[in-house]
């Protein structure tokens, strides 16, 4: 394989700390003006965009048809962050009623956006698994294929509640000047927080298979599969804990389900398919 130039390990360093960058922003920061963080995210998405472009997205013109779809596969894969990162200066839902409603538009966008990155990454994994059977591994990736197709219709209905039915009865409760929450409210939001669990177990859940099935066919460095099934394995654990089990627990918890975190390792893997790409 060739060496990476200054100019592409610039573009693998800079991909890599996108999530963590964002991350520290949102909530180190929080909630912007749009004013601000739409021309940052706008400058940002170029810069990230070029780096994948440097990076390997180049060969997406390849006359080779397994290096276009590798390339195709890294970019669905990576694209659901390039999307994410608009969220650093969105920061965090807000934690009341008033806030939300304040910012309603915002939160039907966020969310809005996060079922279009579920979809992309559905494709990307669907093309990730046809990858990994031209390679003899049928049955890690066949199951994790399967564990996202359980998991997207979850997410879509998680995240179409949370930004478009919630934001509405959220309104309704301010402009009634509700006090005390209605009889159904509860056992719905006990419902939901089920969903919320179980999609976001499973994607973690399809990260650990894959990366089983990467390490199987010899695609990926063995260390870095290592890497990507204790993330996946470490979810899954904290993602089942409830808030209110003792601190660190509860953070823990509340951080893994957070809907763009479970990306996270799909799309350095992602970042890793067009790295690979350099040799060609």
């Amino acid at each position: 394989m060739k060496s990476l130039s200054f100019k592409q390990k610039l573009s693998l360093v800079y991909l890599c700390l996108v999530p963590l960058i964002v991350m520290a922003i949102a909530f180190g920061i929080g909630h912007v003006s749009y004013k601000i963080y739409l021309p940052v995210w706008i400058v940002n998405a170029c810069l990230m965009i070029s780096a994948a472009w440097n990076l390997g997205g180049y060969q997406l013109s390849s006359n080779n048809r397994e290096i276009k779809r590798q390339v195709a596969t890294a970019l669905l894969l990576f694209t659901p962050w390039l999307l994410f990162s608009i969220f650093a200066g969105m920061g965090p839902p807000p934690a009341t009623l008033q806030g939300w409603v304040n910012t309603a538009a915002e939160q039907q966008i966020r969310y809005t956006i996060l079922i279009a990155a579920g979809i992309i990454f559905a494709l990307g994994s669907a093309l990730l698994k046809v990858k990994l059977q031209a390679a003899g591994e049928n049955i890690y990736s066949a199951m994790a294929s399967a564990a996202i197709n359980l998991a997207l219709p979850l997410f879509i209905i998680n995240m179409a509640f949370w930004g478009y039915y919630l934001t509405d009865t959220f309104r309704v409760f301010i402009q009634l000047g509700v006090a005390k929450r209605p009889d159904w409210y509860e056992p719905v939001k006990s419902l939901f927080y089920v969903i919320s669990i179980a999609e976001v177990l499973l994607i973690y859940l399809s990260t650990v298979l894959f990366a089983v099935s990467l390490k199987v066919t010899g695609l990926f460095n063995p260390v870095a599969c290592r890497y990507y099934i204790v993330f996946g394995l470490v979810g899954i654990i904290l993602v089942v804990f409830p808030p209110t089990w003792p601190e660190p627990f509860g953070t823990a918890g509340f951080l893994v389900a957070i809907p763009a975190i479970p990306f996270v390792m799909p799309y350095l893997i992602g970042v890793h398919l067009l790295k690979q790409t350099k040799a060609n």
